[in-house]
């Protein structure tokens, strides 16, 4: 496997920059208490503000790329961690590339930031599944510190599941929202899928939904060539009240029942309960017979 570039850690007195790439900021006091997180670790956020909201949008295309841009370039800035998700991320791609930053630094985030770290994964930079600023506050202290403990230490504990099978394999851990991803497949952002240990969490799609999009996986070919499959949390996916339907879980197995790979399922991450990070890019072991996802190097 080719080397991919690792941020440096983070320590408490680090500047953190704090950007809207996707949705308008609704949340306003679970966005509070998510920067009190860190600054109750001695780190320092600075919101890198836009000019005005625009519908579900949190600035313009350029506003927020501009955003992205200075707090990626700015040496000041030691990391980047976004506000929330929404709807929005994969449009500053139309007209972006990351420009070198030595060193890289951490970027972290989840649902609709998935299209953010699958571009930075194809150009070899690991960024950071993890915690937005509005729903950091209502992590677990384990999970919290587990966070912390990666971003200031690399040190990382596996993470317990529910095993389908498959045996055990390593590879390339690639996290993402589903639908999301699914919307990247045949598209520049899409990384080479060979051998990756995909991750994949999602909310609010009913099972047919989830049904259609791992259809279009299937047919894409892109679960042909994976190393295995890590699943998380898929919230509010039940069936509507009435109707006749397959659950999120019958979904999720007939789905994926003719994988010949390691898949552990009921991970915790994801949206609605307990979002453990998982840093994209890093290498990890998938046992599919025990339910874990491991991560071959614990600390630097």
């Amino acid at each position: 496997m080719s080397a991919f570039l690792t941020p440096p850690p983070l320590q408490p007195g680090n500047t953190i920059a704090v950007i809207s790439p996707s949705g308008a900021l609704q949340e306003t006091d679970r966005f509070e208490r998510g920067l009190a997180v860190w600054r109750d670790r001695a780190y320092k956020l600075e919101f890198i503000a836009h000019d005005k909201q625009q519908g579900y949008l949190a600035g313009s295309d350029e506003q927020r790329r501009q955003a992205l841009h200075q707090a990626w370039t700015n040496p000041h800035y030691k990391a980047i961690v976004c506000t929330r998700g929404g709807y929005g991320s994969m449009r500053l791609l139309e007209q972006w590339r990351w420009e070198t930053a030595s060193p890289p630094k951490w970027l972290l985030g989840f649902s609709d930031i998935t299209a953010l770290l699958w571009s930075l994964y194809n150009k070899g930079i690991m960024g950071l599944h993890a915690p937005v600023l509005t729903t950091l506050a209502e992590e677990p202290d384990w999970s919290i510190q587990r966070l912390f403990n990666y971003l200031e230490k690399q040190q990382l504990p596996s993470l317990q599941g529910e095993g389908w099978g498959g045996g055990k394999v390593a590879g390339r851990l690639l996290p993402a929202n589903l639908t999301v991803a699914t919307h990247l497949l045949a598209t520049p952002i899409q990384p080479n899928l060979a051998g990756v240990i995909l991750a994949l969490e999602d909310v609010s799609e009913v099972p047919y939904r989830i049904d259609r999009l791992l259809t279009q996986w299937r047919l894409s070919g892109g679960l042909d060539k994976i190393g295995g499959l890590a699943l998380g949390r898929f919230s509010r996916c039940e069936v509507p009240q009435g109707s006749i339907s397959c659950t999120v879980e019958e979904v999720l197995r007939e789905g994926t029942g003719n994988f010949n790979c390691p898949i552990v399922s009921h991970l915790p991450f994801g949206h609605d309960g307990v979002n453990a990070v998982l840093p994209v890019g890093e290498t990890v072991t998938i046992d599919g017979d025990n339910g874990t996802l491991s991560w071959l190097h614990q600390a630097r």
